[in-house]
C-alpha cells in the first residue's frame, strides 16, 4: 500500500513540475491536442455508425422478435463503444508520445537535470530517426499486448456479475500499467533500458505503477483532460523511472526564486 501512495505522489509531483515550468507545459500540450482531434473524430464515427455495424455483424438476429432484437443489438452497440473508448485510453498515450517524441524527450531530459544532484541527464546518443523507430516499435508491441487484454476483458464482460464488477476494475488496472509503461519509456529509453527490462522493472513494483497509472487512466476518460495532463504525466513518469532504477533525486529542483536551476522559462526544443 505504501507504493500505491508513492505512485500517486509521483503523478502529482509531475503536474507540479510542469506548473512551475510554463513554457515546457505549453509546448507539451501540442501533441496531445493533435491526437485528441484524431481520436475524437474516430469516436464520433463509432457513435454514428456503431449501431449499423452491429446490425451488419449480427444477421442471425434479424428474425428475433421485439424487444429482444433491440435489447441485444443495443447492448452490443454500447459494449462496442465502451471497447472503443477503452482502446482510445490505452493507445492515446502511445500515439501522443510518438507524435510528440522530440518535445517529450526534451521535457524528460529537463526534469532529469532539474532533480539530479549533479544537474545532468542521461542521453541516448541516438539520432531522432532512430529514437522514433525504437519508440514506434516498442509502442506497437505494447499496444498489441493491451489489445489482447482488451479482447479478453471484453469476452469476460459477458459473464454475469463478474463482468459488471471485477472486470471493470481489472480493466482500469491493466490500462494503468500500460499507460505507465508508455510514459516511463521516455526516460528509460534514454537510459538504454530495453522493453523486456522495462516490463520487468514495472512488474516488480506493480503497486507503484498502479498508484501512478490507474488514477491517470480514470482521468483520461474525462474529455480533454488527457491533453492537459500529458506533460505532467511525462514529468512524473521520469521521476518514477529514477526511483525504479535507484537513482538519487533532489526532492525540490528549484532555486530560491521559484524557477528551475537552469531557468523555468527555457523553451522545450526537440531532442536530437
Amino acid at each position: 500500500m505504501r507504493d500505491l501512495g508513492a505512485g500517486f505522489r509521483y503523478l502529482l509531483k509531475g503536474q507540479r513540475w510542469v506548473a512551475r515550468h510554463g513554457r515546457q507545459y505549453g509546448f507539451g500540450l501540442v501533441p496531445g491536442l493533435i491526437t485528441l482531434v484524431l481520436y475524437a473524430a474516430a469516436l464520433v464515427a463509432l457513435a454514428l455508425w456503431g449501431a449499423g455495424f452491429v446490425g451488419w455483424a449480427t444477421p442471425f438476429a434479424d428474425d428475433w422478435s421485439s424487444p429482444w432484437l433491440g435489447l441485444f443489438r443495443g447492448f452490443l452497440t454500447v459494449v462496442l463503444f465502451a471497447l472503443g473508448l477503452l482502446l482510445s485510453v490505452i493507445t492515446f498515450t502511445a500515439v501522443t508520445l510518438l507524435i510528440g517524441q522530440p518535445f517529450y524527450e526534451s521535457l524528460s531530459e529537463k526534469v532529469d537535470r532539474d532533480v539530479s544532484p549533479d544537474g545532468t541527464a542521461p542521453e541516448s546518443g541516438l539520432t531522432l530517426g532512430r529514437e522514433l523507430w525504437i519508440s514506434g516499435r516498442d509502442s506497437l508491441r505494447i499496444v498489441v499486448r493491451a489489445l489482447l487484454w482488451a479482447v479478453l476483458l471484453f469476452a469476460l464482460g459477458f459473464v454475469p456479475f463478474l463482468g459488471q464488477t471485477v472486470v471493470p476494475v481489472i480493466g482500469f488496472m491493466v490500462t494503468g500499467f500500460f499507460l505507465t509503461e508508455e510514459l516511463a519509456a521516455v526516460a528509460l529509453q534514454r537510459r538504454e533500458v530495453e522493453l523486456r527490462e522495462r516490463l520487468a522493472l514495472l512488474r516488480a513494483r506493480k503497486t507503484l505503477v498502479w498508484g501512478f497509472g490507474t488514477p491517470l487512466g480514470l482521468a483520461f476518460l474525462v474529455p480533454f483532460v488527457a491533453v492537459f495532463l500529458m506533460p505532467g504525466a511525462v514529468a512524473g513518469a521520469t521521476l518514477m523511472a529514477r526511483d525504479l532504477l535507484g537513482e538519487e533525486t533532489v526532492e525540490d529542483g528549484t532555486t530560491a526564486d521559484g524557477t528551475g536551476e537552469d531557468g523555468a522559462d527555457e523553451p522545450v526544443t526537440p531532442a536530437r
